[in-house]
């Protein structure tokens, strides 16, 4: 600034870089002893670049987000429908070996790529284990070009008011830190509308959003799912309030994050929220649904893409 009679100045540095951290407080020092000011800070990550295209591939492509997140209740029967009988392993460390076995096989077969599918989905213990000696995570994005996303939620609690929402989580933003450092995008947990009750639906509603406020402080997105029961008998009902209250929510939402939604009974029902400004991308869930019944309903609502583990 001697030689060329600057004044001001702006900082761009790398947060996630110990040295250019520690180098900002001495660098400011340096330029205020000589009459100079810093006016403007501005931070960034290595992982920046990443994040960008993952954003714009979940926004704008075609395809599907792969459920993958079946977790400790679900397993057995997961593994039971890839050919593995419960009576072939012994305790949940068997279990779990296999299962990322078996997801390992799938992620790397040629057919599992970013062309068909846009992101999947992860089950905690899959993201900390690795695929071909690279964390799960970074193997889907480098190598597959698919987007990770993290299921979060810890199960959930006895139905109450027609809803059952999800268990406390005292440790979510220990697990989201670990998720943003191992190169994971987002997050997706569930909870469960069973009738179309205003007061159940509204604190469903609620607490998912208010988790979800927690994940895009983190730097995550997250997938809200507030699942409707395909055998409600207030199915229409529940889905009505249900979008209302999403509608709701969303004018305090500072960012945007994705749904994950029950196809519903009206054609085209979520068409407000795939427009939605605050809103990445609807994803359909099957909740059940035969296959080629979500697929028959998920042609009917333009704009939203699937994510089926049950169908």
């Amino acid at each position: 600034n001697e030689k060329l009679g600057f004044k001001k100045f702006a900082v761009l540095y790398d947060q996630s870089n110990a040295f250019a951290v520690s180098m900002l407080k001495p660098f400011k020092a340096y330029i205020e002893k000589r009459g100079g000011s810093v006016v403007a800070e501005e931070t960034y990550t290595k992982s920046d670049k990443d994040y960008r295209a993952q954003l714009n591939k979940i926004k704008s492509d075609p395809g599907f987000i792969a459920a993958l997140d079946q977790s400790g209740g679900s397993t057995p029967k997961a593994l039971k429908l890839y050919g593995i009988d419960e009576s072939e392993y012994s305790g949940d460390d068997e279990m779990f070996d296999l299962i990322h076995q078996m997801r390992s096989r799938i992620i790397t077969n040629s057919a599992f790529n970013g062309e068909r599918i846009v992101g999947a989905i992860l089950f905690e213990q899959t993201m900390d284990r690795e695929i071909e000696g690279k964390g799960t995570a970074e193997f889907l994005w480098q190598d597959k070009g698919v987007v990770p996303f993290l299921k979060i939620d810890k199960g959930l609690e006895d139905e109450v008011d027609g809803v059952q929402l999800m268990k406390p989580n005292p440790g979510l933003d220990a697990l989201l830190e670990r998720a943003k450092a191992k190169g994971v995008f987002g997050t997706k947990m569930r909870s469960v509308i069973k009738v179309a009750d205003e007061a159940g639906v509204t604190a469903n509603v609620a607490q998912q959003f208010e988790v979800g406020k927690q994940i895009l402080s983190a730097g995550l997105v997250p997938i809200i799912e507030p699942e409707v029961d395909i055998n409600s008998t207030s199915k229409a009902a529940a889905e009505q309030l249900l979008k209302a209250r999403i509608l709701a929510e969303l004018d305090s939402v500072d960012g945007q994050i994705m749904l994950k939604l029950t196809l519903p009974e009206e054609d085209g029902f979520y068409t407000e929220l795939v427009e939605h400004p605050k809103v990445l991308r609807v994803v359909a869930l099957s909740g059940g649904y035969s296959r080629d019944e979500a697929n028959r309903r998920l042609a009917l609502n333009p704009g939203v893409i699937a994510s089926f583990s049950r169908a």
